[in-house]
């Protein structure tokens, strides 16, 4: 079977998290990726414990599905062979700045140039009509441009916020370069036009963020506060039992009536005033999850597990990352996978979320070592023997021990 995007060659120019894992998506799919790194790698491949130098964890669970070449665009035929590239290719994609990618020769008209009908993407902090255009951006200070922060020390009850202990906006631009990017394949496939596209951070997570709590001020003039009340209550968390912890959403108005039922006071839920719809459940939100938390102690885990999947009541246990590799369900759908790389030997990988029924990526390629496939890129790309060799030599292209 072909898989949905066999035939699309992409040249990603990404490094750290967004950019690698929105082209890991494509490279599931699929697509041919082809990995253009510096000299000394994408910095990801040093973070967390490795076997190898450059072959850490968060590199090898973002990159595989592609191949590495390593180029060096500040010497003298870098761009051009770069340039070599993307003439063969449907997609160039990067997070570098702008202006940063100006100074490379490599401005979208410049590399339309060499290149007609290129999907030319970029994703990079913000968008550059606004005051914010090519400043640095990361992650943390996406989160708390955003809000998140501010968010959780609201509904913690407490003065000090936190972000997200997940590269949230880096994973979720990531995905909407990923789909923007077949959005624009779709267009040139009706078309017959490539086109530069954007896909800021702070834009992507400010509309991720107020889709949930632009709340009155959704209205001009404005029809009450901002903030979804059932998101910041503060007994909005795993609830503590009598010997742990237990995740459970009691929602719509069956899910009230049954855990007043379960928990012996159904002539409560008819008297109570605050249960009597959604709407006014949600005024008085906080209140009612302090019940629940109370509620909840006193039994174990496994007691409310049982008598809440009785009831159709929404629950589930509380893993911990190390409890998580160990779950019934992700086990029963082969999630994880054991798998043997080339130069790191056993690793534990994740496969795509996604199932499809008639078309799938015959088989996964490891997460490439730096620069393991610059020979074999640059001969695809129609350079002999002897050019390839000169490319070598002059450091504009490098093809490492690992190859």
């Amino acid at each position: 079977m072909a898989a949905p995007l066999e035939g699309i060659r992409i040249i990603d120019m990404t490094t750290v998290m967004m950019g690698p894992f929105a082209t890991q998506i494509l490279g599931d799919l699929g697509a041919d990726i082809v990995k253009v790194e510096a000299p000394g790698g994408d910095s990801m491949r040093a973070v967390g414990p490795a076997r190898h130098e450059g072959m850490g964890p968060l590199f090898l669970n973002a990159n595989r599905n592609k191949r590495s070449i390593v180029l060096d665009l500040k010497r003298p035929g870098g761009r051009d062979i770069l340039l070599r590239l993307v003439s063969g290719a449907d997609v160039f994609v990067f997070n570098a700045r702008p202006k940063a990618m100006a100074r490379l020769g490599l401005s979208y008209e410049e590399v339309a140039r060499a290149a007609p009908g290129i999907i030319y993407a970029g994703a990079y902090g913000f968008g550059e009509g606004g005051p914010y255009a090519g400043r640095p951006a990361y992650d943390d200070l996406i989160q708390g441009l955003s809000a998140v922060p501010s968010l959780a020390m609201r509904a913690s009850g407490t003065d000090d916020p936190l972000y997200a202990p997940v590269v949230l906006a880096d994973r979720v631009v990531g995905q909407s370069l990923a789909y923007t990017i077949l959005a624009a394949l779709i267009h040139r496939m009706r078309t017959g036009e490539g086109q530069a596209i954007e896909v800021p951070m702070f834009e992507t997570i400010a509309q991720f963020v107020l889709g949930d709590h632009m709340g009155g001020r959704t209205f001009d003039p404005p029809e009450g506060e901002m903030g979804y009340a059932r998101l910041l209550a503060k007994y909005r968390r795993p609830y503590a039992t009598s010997d742990g912890h237990i995740c459970v959403v009691v929602y719509t108005d069956r899910h009230w009536r049954a855990f007043f039922e379960l928990i012996g006071r159904r002539a409560a839920f008819e008297d109570d005033p605050r249960l009597a719809d959604m709407a006014t459940r949600t005024r008085h939100i906080d209140a009612l999850y302090a019940l629940v938390a109370e509620e909840l102690k006193q039994r174990t885990t496994a007691e409310w597990l049982e008598l809440l999947e009785k009831a159709d009541i929404p629950a589930m246990p509380l893993h911990t990352p190390e409890s998580l590799l160990k779950d019934p369900h992700l086990a029963a759908v082969n999630f994880f996978r054991t798998v043997e790389h080339p130069t790191e030997g056993r690793l534990v990988s994740m496969r795509l979320p996604a199932r499809w029924s008639s078309a799938a990526r015959a088989e996964d390629l490891p997460a490439p070592p730096l620069g393991a496939h610059t020979r074999e890129i640059l001969r695809e790309a129609g350079f002999a023997d002897g050019e390839i060799d000169h490319w070598l030599g002059s450091g504009a292209a490098v093809e490492t021990s690992a190859a």
